[in-house]
């Protein structure tokens, strides 16, 4: 016997899941995991079904449902399974949320259900185990061109290092730990595994993008360098709970996209570059990207005299974009310009959600060190 399930049916009426029950956000779930017994959002769903093995899907409304089906959803739900299948999750991998991109998603979903990492924690071994190597598709700083390379990652160097060759002894470069941070950025990459990595090298920052044609192998990589930064600060504060350090592994750019900006003397014409806000750090390149900025900028609190104003002052000249931003610093004033209304709003909202966060004490020494700048 089959019946359409919906949350009138006198065989099944559960009540609607609660936000909490669900990692990615799932909002008005309309379709659900008869296999799995969850409910899943449209999206999920689309991964749910490249995984038919492990998970079978059917819409909440529009799909026939036999009444043992119904039955297995009713004496299942979200929070079942996330008890069973997320019960050694380590506190360093990075739960992903709707609004992050398609490969996170899928591989969490995956990692998950499909390969059952959290129930089996000898599965974790790729990144928990301390080290790795492998062989990531780097951009070239000049050419921009994908060329095979090495990396290492050994938490007990503090360190990820890539090799331009597989005999190389010395590496080409040494990431430290304490200062990297990876963000997937498959758009700007133009790939959809592109991972961005970002370390400080005589405290400016660099860049370097990388891929790999395996999702798994790639997200492995990120959750690696996120269980080695975990691991560092555990160490760095001994004090801090999990909770604390959490935020700190790994962190999303707070905007990025295209501005004009004019220089110091205010007269010179005002010349498109790609902005990145990164925490307090406003950068900006000729190029998305360009392994070096050409110039950063500290935005500290509103405390230490730093603002953000609509618009540019009167006798400003030589902008092609008319919605202009002024951020003021104790020492001098930046003139930005967006090319619409609604970027301007963005960038705004951005800069002052940072100039309205009070300032950390090691914050002040990286403020310190952008006015001694040459």
């Amino acid at each position: 016997m089959s019946t359409a399930m919906n949350f009138g049916s006198k065989s099944f009426q559960p009540r609607p899941p609660d936000k909490g029950s669900f990692p990615l956000d799932h909002f008005d779930p309309d379709w659900a995991s008869y296999t799995l017994g969850v409910f899943i959002c449209l999206s999920c769903s689309g991964i749910h079904r490249n995984i038919p093995q492990v998970s079978k899907v059917k819409s909440v409304r529009l799909d026939t449902w036999e009444e043992a089906q119904v039955e297995f959803m009713a004496s299942h739900g979200n929070n079942a399974a996330r008890a069973t299948y997320e019960s050694k999750v380590p506190s360093f991998y990075y739960r992903p949320t709707a609004s992050d991109c398609q490969l996170l998603r899928e591989q969490w979903i995956r990692a998950k259900y499909e390969r059952q990492e959290f129930t089996r924690p000898e599965k974790q071994e790729p990144y928990s185990a301390g080290y790795r190597e492998g062989f990531l598709w780097k951009r070239g700083r000049d050419n921009g061109q994908f060329l095979s390379r090495k990396f290492v990652l050994t938490e007990r160097e503090g360190a990820l290092k890539y090799f331009n060759r597989n005999d190389a002894k010395e590496p080409k470069a040494v990431m430290k730990i304490e200062h990297l941070n990876a963000t997937f950025q498959p758009a700007k990459i133009g790939h959809p595994h592109g991972l961005q990595v970002t370390y400080l090298k005589d405290n400016s920052t660099r860049n370097i993008f990388v891929y790999h044609e395996d999702g798994k192998e790639m997200v492995d990589w990120f959750n690696a360098l996120r269980a080695a930064r975990f691991h560092y600060l555990q160490v760095a504060f001994p004090g801090a709970s999990d909770a604390d350090l959490v935020p700190k592994l790994s962190r999303n750019y707070l905007k990025e996209g295209y501005m004009e900006k004019t220089g110091p003397k205010q007269t010179e014409g005002f010349r498109k570059r790609w902005f990145t806000m990164d925490d307090r750090r406003l950068m900006y390149f000729k190029d998305p990207l360009d392994a070096f900025a050409r110039g950063e900028v500290f935005i500290g609190s509103k405390e230490s005299g730093y603002t953000v104003l609509d618009g540019l002052p009167p006798s400003t000249q030589g902008h092609h974009w008319p919605h202009g931003i002024t951020i003021v610093t104790p020492e001098r004033k930046f003139l930005l310009a967006c090319e619409t209304e609604s970027e301007q709003r963005a960038w705004v909202e951005a800069f002052r959600k940072v100039v309205d966060r009070p300032m950390l004490p090691q914050e002040y020494a990286v403020e310190a060190h952008f006015k001694h700048k040459p």
